[in-house]
């Protein structure tokens, strides 16, 4: 989790919200203490974690191969 004042924060909010698509979290301080956190919306969450228990499921029934699965697991975690 990284953090970032109000300033810069305020400066960097594009960066901030790519970070938080990737799936990380960011803390917002003022003065050095926390005031926020932006974190990943919990509807994405729910959608990436349907997503990937479809994937399974098509690999256990032979509809995707390994390759496809690893490629789906691998933009889950950008």
């Amino acid at each position: 989790m990284r953090e970032y004042g109000v300033y810069e924060a305020k400066t960097k909010l594009p960066d901030l919200i790519k970070q938080v698509q990737r799936g990380e979290r960011v803390t917002i301080t003022n003065r050095g203490e926390p005031v926020a956190d932006l974190v990943p919306s919990a509807s994405r969450v729910a959608q990436q974690t349907m997503e990937a228990i479809e994937a399974i499921k098509a690999m256990r029934t032979g509809t995707i191969n390994q390759a496809q699965f690893v490629e789906m697991r691998q933009r889950g975690r950008r």
